[in-house]
C-alpha cells in the first residue's frame, strides 16, 4: 500500500480539487468501470460500496472508539495544519481541529460552519465572521486575530513550511510582508470576530481554496515563528477547536482524546477516542478482534476484511493519484523556485517511452483487485475539471521501443540494455517507498517492464524506503534519485499551482515550463470565475502535462475503510473533520 503525501490548502480526508465525487447516488459510490473477471483474481464490484454506516441505533452514553491509523512508521507529531506534511499527522489533527468554513457538495464555501462567508461584487474582497459560540479548547474565543495570525506565520520569512503560495501572495500587502518590508499585511483587516481579505485581483479559488485554519494567537505567539514547528505547543500540547481535545500523546504511537463539551456544533456523541498506529499487516486482524473500530483497508487485505462478520466496508473514489516522477533539478530555497539543471530526462520521447512501457491496467486489476484503475491525468476523475479526452498512456512496448530508438537510446554493445545517445551506459535509479505487501512486487514489476524495452532501471540502494526517509530524498533533491514512485492526496481547490508552479516546494520533480506557468495563472485569473473558461484552461493544462510527461500518472484509486458494526453516524463522504462529531457507538466494545 503506497502511502499518500498530503497537499492542501483546504483538505479532504486525505487531504488531500473542488468538486463533488461525480458518480454518487444516495449513499453508494457508483463506478464507471464495469466489473471484470481476470484469469488470476476475482475483481471487486466497486459499485456495491456503501459510504455510510448502516447502524442507525442510538449511541450509548460514555461511548469510546478506537481508531486505527494504519502505517508501518510512527506519525511525525507535527500536529498543526500550518506545519504538517504527512497524512498520518493529518489523521491525528482531524480529531481536534478544523477549518472555519464548511463547503457544499461541490466544495464551495457555505455559511454552515464555524464562520460565515461573504464575497464582494467585484470578487476582490472576502469577509469571514466567526460565530459567537466558537471557542478554543482552553475556553478562549476564536477571533479574527487568530486567523490573521495564521497568515502572519505563513507569510513570514521565518516560516520554513510549504504552504505559502501564489494565492496568498495575491492578498494586498502580503508580498511586502513576506519580503520583510512591512510588519503587517495591509489587505487583512480584523474587527473582533470579523476578518476581511482584500486581493490585488479577483481569483476564483477564494471560493474554494482560501486558507481558513486559524492559529491560537494568545497560546502560540510567545514562541518565535521559526521555532513553532518544533515547539511543545505544536507537538505535545496542541489546542484546537474541534470536537475532541488532546488528552495524552505517546509520541508517534498513540493519542488519547476526550470530548470537547464546548464544541460549537454541540457535544460529540463519543466521550473519548483512542488513536493508535497499527501496522498494515495486522490491521484486519485488529478489526476482527475488536481491538480497533475503524481502519483503512489495503487492497492486499481486502479479501480478509470482507469476510469479517463484525465489520462493514465503506468505499469511495479517492481524491488522490499515484504517479512516477522524473527528477529534473533542484529547489533553490533562497530564490524560492525550482531549477531545472539535470538534463538526464530532458528528451520527452524518453519519458513518453517509459509511460508506454508499463501496464497500469494490469496493475490495477491483478495487484489491486480492481480497486485501482489507470490514471489519465493529475486531476482526479470524480471532478468536472478532469479532461476525459486525455487518455491514460496505454501499454504499448513496441511504441516505447520506437520512441527510444528515435531519441537515440540504442543497445550499442548488444547486452540487451540501451546506452544513451552518446553511447554511454544509461542507468536509472528508481526510488520507491515501503508499505504493505504490494509495494515491492509493484516496484519490481515496473522495473521488469522497463527492462523489457531495454532500459536499465534499478531500485535505489536495492531496497524500498520508509515514508519519512523517502520524502527526505525528494525534498532534499538527493542526486542519486532519477525517478520515483509516489502519490498525492489533493485538496478541494482545483488550482494545482501548489504542486506544479515554478515556486512550489511540493513540485518534487522540479519541472519548470513557461506554458505551464501561463496556464496555471489563467486558471486563477479573474476570467476563470467563468466556469467554462476555467474548465477549458485546465483541459489545455492537462493536455500539456500528458504531452510533456513530467510525471507519469499511474493509478486512480478506490479507498476502503473497515468500520465495526457497533459504530453509528460514520459518513465516508464527509471529507471534513466534523464527521467525528456525528460518530457514536451503540454498544460497548467486546
Amino acid at each position: 500500500m503506497m502511502k499518500i503525501k498530503s497537499y492542501s490548502k483546504v483538505l479532504s480526508a486525505l487531504a488531500i480539487s473542488s468538486l463533488l465525487l461525480a458518480a454518487c447516488s444516495n449513499d453508494t459510490e457508483k463506478s464507471s468501470t464495469k466489473e471484470k473477471k481476470g484469469k488470476d483474481v476475482e475483481q471487486v464490484d466497486t459499485s456495491l460500496f456503501p459510504t455510510k454506516t448502516t447502524n442507525q441505533g442510538e449511541p450509548i452514553d460514555g461511548g469510546h472508539l478506537t481508531y486505527g491509523l494504519v502505517s508501518d512508521t510512527p506519525f511525525e507529531g507535527i500536529l498543526n495544519k500550518v506545519f504538517y506534511q504527512g497524512e498520518p499527522d493529518n489523521q491525528v489533527i482531524t480529531f481536534f481541529d478544523e477549518d472555519l468554513l464548511d463547503t457544499d457538495e461541490n466544495y464551495v464555501f457555505t455559511n454552515d460552519g464555524a464562520a460565515s462567508y461573504e464575497i464582494s461584487d467585484d470578487n476582490k474582497t472576502v469577509t469571514l465572521t466567526i460565530k459567537d459560540n466558537v471557542n478554543w479548547q482552553d475556553g478562549k474565543p476564536v477571533t479574527g486575530a487568530d486567523l490573521e495570525y495564521a497568515y502572519l506565520v505563513l507569510g513570514s520569512k521565518d516560516y520554513k513550511g510549504v504552504r505559502y503560495d501564489e494565492q496568498m501572495a495575491l492578498i494586498e500587502g502580503m508580498e511586502e510582508y513576506h519580503a520583510g518590508k512591512a510588519d503587517s499585511i495591509s489587505g487583512i483587516k480584523v474587527d473582533g470576530k470579523k476578518i476581511t481579505f482584500t486581493f490585488k485581483k479577483a481569483n476564483p479559488s477564494v471560493t474554494t481554496g482560501l486558507w481558513t485554519y486559524p492559529l491560537h494567537k494568545e497560546y502560540l505567539s510567545d514562541v518565535p515563528i521559526a521555532k513553532l514547528e518544533s515547539s511543545d505547543k505544536i507537538r505535545k500540547n496542541p489546542i484546537g477547536y474541534g470536537p475532541f481535545k488532546v488528552k495524552k500523546i505517546v509520541q508517534g504511537e498513540a493519542v488519547e482524546f476526550e470530548a470537547f463539551e464546548g464544541y460549537h456544533r454541540g457535544a460529540p456523541k463519543l466521550d473519548s477516542v483512542t488513536l493508535k498506529v497499527v501496522n498494515p499487516s495486522v490491521a484486519v486482524k485488529s478489526l476482527e478482534n475488536g481491538d480497533i473500530d475503524v481502519a483503512s483497508i489495503s487492497a492486499d487485505q481486502f479479501d480478509q476484511a470482507k469476510a469479517l462478520d463484525n465489520v462493514e466496508i465503506l468505499g469511495k473514489v479517492d481524491l488522490a493519484y499515484s504517479y512516477i516522477g522524473f527528477k529534473f533539478g533542484h529547489y533553490d530555497a533562497k530564490k524560492a523556485e525550482n531549477v531545472m539543471d539535470n538534463p538526464k530526462f530532458e528528451d520527452k520521447r524518453l519519458r513518453q517511452a517509459m509511460a508506454y512501457a508499463i501496464n497500469n491496467e494490469e496493475v490495477g486489476e491483478k495487484m489491486y483487485k480492481g480497486l485501482r484503475f489507470p490514471a489519465n491525468s493529475v486531476i482526479t476523475p470524480n471532478f468536472k475539471y478532469n479532461n476525459k479526452d486525455v487518455k491514460p498512456y496505454e501499454y504499448d512496448p513496441e511504441k516505447a521501443k520506437k520512441l527510444l530508438d528515435e531519441a537515440g537510446y540504442v543497445d550499442t554493445n548488444k547486452d540487451g540494455l540501451r546506452e544513451d545517445p552518446d553511447g554511454k551506459e544509461f542507468k536509472i535509479n528508481f526510488a520507491s517507498m515501503s508499505g504493505g505487501d504490494i509495494a515491492e512486487p509493484l516496484t519490481n514489476y515496473y522495473i521488469q517492464q522497463w527492462q523489457e524495452v531495454g532500459l536499465d532501471v534499478q531500485m535505489l540502494d536495492g531496497r524500498l524506503h520508509e515514508f519519512n526517509s523517502f520524502y527526505d530524498l525528494l525534498k532534499k533533491d538527493n542526486e542519486e534519485v532519477d525517478i520515483y514512485q509516489a502519490a498525492w492526496g489533493v485538496a478541494s481547490d482545483p488550482d494545482p499551482s501548489g504542486l506544479w508552479s515554478k515556486s512550489a516546494a511540493f513540485n518534487y520533480t522540479r519541472w519548470v515550463n513557461d506554458k505551464n506557468d501561463e496556464l496555471l495563472a489563467k486558471g486563477i485569473s479573474e476570467e476563470a470565475f467563468d466556469d467554462q473558461y476555467r474548465i477549458d484552461t485546465y483541459n489545455e493544462w492537462q493536455e500539456l502535462i500528458h504531452e510533456e510527461v513530467p510525471i507519469i500518472p499511474t493509478l486512480f484509486r478506490y479507498t476502503t475503510t473497515g468500520v465495526n458494526k457497533r459504530v453509528s453516524g460514520y459518513d465516508y463522504l464527509a471529507e471534513r473533520q466534523y464527521k467525528w462529531f456525528n460518530v457514536g457507538v451503540t454498544e460497548e466494545a467486546k
